[in-house]
C-alpha cells in the first residue's frame, strides 16, 4: 500500500481559458479613493504621487561588468543615499561598509546613481529621508531595495546580482511546461520543506527540506528501494502540476539556521517579492545560491514533465510600518483607513493598494519576472479578492505575451473587510479577465467539509454531501460545482473546483 503524505491534493477542473470576458477598467489616477473608510494619505497630503508614477522596468540595481546603476522611485523623499556593504549581514566574517553615495532626483521622482566598476555580489541598502507617514517629522530610514532581485540572509540587505551567472547548466534549454487544455492540470499543493524533510524520505541529508531535494531521483521510503518518494512519487501518481506554497522571501524563519520543525512557516508573510526565500537554500548568506537552487528545482520538475505554479501573496506584506515599501514611500503602497490605521482586508494587519499605479506596475512586473527569469508556469493568488480586476487583467495580458497557457487562479475572497475597488468575487466570476480562475469554496464545503463547533453547553458536528449531509447547499451546490458554476454564475470558464 502506498504511503501518502498529502499536504493537499487539489482535484481541479480549471476552466479559465475557454470563454472571453471583458474586465471592468476603472479610471486610474494612481491615488484612488475607494469610498467611505478609505483614506489615501498621499492624496490628502498633496504630494502628487499619482503624477510621478514611473512605468519603466529598470528600478533597482542594473548590473554590467563595467558599471551598476541604482534607481529608486520615491516622490516622498527629500534625499536618498546608497550604502554599500561587504556582506549581507554583520554576522559574517569580513563584514563592513564599503561606502555611501548620494542619489540624484530625476523625472518621475526616480532617484539614481551610477558607479563605474564591477559591483557584482556587493550588498547594499538605501537611506531614504522623508516625512513619516503622519507627516509630523522628517526621518531617515535604512531599507533594502523594494525591487531587490537578490538579498543576503534574512533579506535586510539587497545584493547586486549578475542573473546570467545564476543559471544552472542547461538552463537555456529549459522551457515552460504548460497545458494546452487547462482542464488537464492535476495540481498538487506542497510545501518545499515538508516535501522532503522526513528522515525516511530517501533524500540525502544535505538536501532534505531544501530546493535541491527536487533534483534527486530514485528516492524511496527509508531507501529500501520499494516505495517511491518525492519527485518520483509525483510522477508515479500522474501529478502534472505542482503548486508551491509561497517561496518568495518571507518573514518568520531565521534563514541562517534554516527551516525546521520548530522554526517553519507557510510563507504567507512576504518581505521581498522578487527573491526566493533563503531558508530552503544550502547557503542563505550568498544571494546567488538561492536563485540558482530555485532554478534547479524548476528545471528538475520540468524535466519530468511537471508544470510549476507559485503561490503568490500580493495582498499584504509581513508588516507595513517596517517594510521596505513604507520606508521608501511612506503612506503610498498600502490602503489606509486614516493616517494612523491600515485597511486590513487581508486579516494580516495591512492590505496592498493594487489600484495605485506603482503598486499595480510592481505586481505586474513581478509576475513577469518570475515567469521569465525562473520559468514559472503559473500563479495561484492568495486572497485574490484584495486585488482589483484591472491589475489582474493587465497581469494576464503581460503573461500572455510570454505564454498564453500560463495559469492564473486564486481565492476570490478576502481575509477581512477590504477597501479594494472593483475586486473579484466568488459570486461574480463574469467580471474576471479571460484566463483568470477563482476557487469555488462553496463547492468544497458542500461536498466534503466537516464543521465542528464546540462550547460548554453543546457540540455540533455537520458533514458535507459526500457524508450524506445537505449542508452548504447540499446536492444543488454540488451539482452546480460539477457543472463548473460558482454559486449562481452561469459562466463556467473561470471556475476552479477543488476538494481537500
Amino acid at each position: 500500500m502506498k504511503m501518502r503524505r498529502i499536504v493537499s491534493l487539489v482535484l481541479t477542473v480549471i476552466m479559465i481559458g475557454t470563454m472571453a470576458a471583458v474586465a471592468a477598467n476603472a479610471v486610474d489616477t494612481g491615488s484612488y479613493s475607494a469610498g467611505a473608510g478609505y483614506y489615501n494619505s498621499a492624496e490628502a497630503s498633496g504630494r502628487g504621487y499619482a503624477d510621478s508614477a514611473y512605468s519603466g522596468s529598470d528600478l533597482g540595481a542594473t548590473y554590467t561588468p563595467s558599471a551598476t546603476t541604482w534607481k529608486v522611485w520615491s516622490p516622498a523623499a527629500s534625499a536618498v543615499k546608497l550604502k554599500l556593504y561587504k556582506t549581507g549581514t554583520d554576522r559574517e566574517n569580513g563584514a563592513g561598509v564599503i561606502g555611501t553615495y548620494n542619489l540624484t532626483k530625476g523625472d518621475n521622482s526616480v532617484w539614481s546613481v551610477k558607479l563605474d566598476g564591477d559591483y557584482k555580489n556587493v550588498y547594499y541598502t538605501y537611506l531614504v529621508t522623508a516625512k513619516n507617514i503622519l507627516g509630523t517629522a522628517t526621518e531617515t530610514n535604512e531599507t533594502q531595495d523594494v525591487y531587490s532581485k537578490a538579498v543576503g540572509a534574512n533579506g535586510n540587505r539587497s545584493m547586486v546580482v549578475d542573473l546570467s551567472s545564476t543559471n544552472p547548466e542547461g538552463w537555456d534549454k529549459d522551457k515552460h511546461v504548460t497545458h494546452k487544455t487547462k482542464t488537464t492540470a492535476a495540481v498538487w499543493e506542497l510545501h518545499v520543506r515538508d516535501f522532503s524533510c522526513d528522515p525516511n524520505s530517501g533524500v540525502s541529508d544535505k538536501n532534505r527540506g531544501c530546493y535541491l531535494a527536487f533534483t534527486e531521483g530514485g528516492t524511496t521510503y527509508k531507501k529500501q528501494g520499494t516505495l517511491k518518494t518525492c519527485l518520483d512519487y509525483l510522477v508515479e501518481n500522474n501529478i502534472n502540476t505542482v503548486q508551491l506554497l509561497p517561496i518568495a522571501d518571507f518573514d518568520g524563519v531565521d534563514e541562517i539556521y534554516g527551516a525546521s520543525e520548530k522554526d517553519r512557516n507557510w510563507g504567507y508573510n512576504p518581505v521581498n517579492y522578487n527573491v526566493p526565500d533563503g531558508s530552503y537554500a544550502s547557503n542563505p548568506y550568498d544571494g546567488n545560491v538561492r536563485i540558482n537552487e530555485t532554478k534547479q528545482m524548476v528545471q528538475a520538475l520540468h524535466s519530468r514533465g511537471i508544470s510549476v505554479v507559485m503561490d503568490v501573496v500580493y495582498n499584504h506584506t509581513a508588516g507595513a510600518d517596517g517594510s521596505c515599501f513604507t520606508k521608501t514611500v511612506p503612506g503610498y503602497y498600502y490602503r489606509m483607513e486614516s493616517k494612523e490605521a491600515y485597511v486590513d482586508g487581508s486579516g494580516q494587519g495591512n492590505e496592498l493598494a493594487s489600484e495605485k499605479k506603482m503598486v499595480r506596475n510592481y505586481i505586474v512586473q513581478s509576475l513577469q519576472y518570475w515567469a521569465n527569469e525562473y520559468h514559472i508556469d503559473g500563479f495561484r493568488f492568495d486572497l485574490m479578492g484584495c486585488i482589483d480586476i484591472t491589475t489582474l487583467s493587465q497581469a494576464r495580458t503581460k503573461l500572455n505575451s510570454i505564454d498564453n497557457n500560463i495559469l492564473m487562479y486564486g481565492e476570490p475572497w478576502t481575509g477581512g473587510t477590504s477597501a479594494v475597488p472593483n475586486g473579484p468575487s466568488e459570486t461574480n466570476t463574469g467580471s474576471y479577465p479571460k484566463g483568470v480562475g477563482g476557487f469555488s469554496g462553496k463547492f468544497r464545503e458542500a461536498a466534503t467539509a466537516v464543521n465542528v463547533k464546540y462550547d460548554n453547553v453543546s457540540k455540533e458536528v455537520t458533514y458535507g454531501w459526500v457524508s450524506g449531509s445537505q449542508w452548504g447547499g447540499g446536492t444543488s451546490t454540488v451539482v452546480s460545482g460539477i457543472k463548473g458554476a460558482i454559486h449562481d454564475s452561469s459562466d463556467k470558464s473561470k471556475t476552479v473546483n477543488f476538494i481537500d
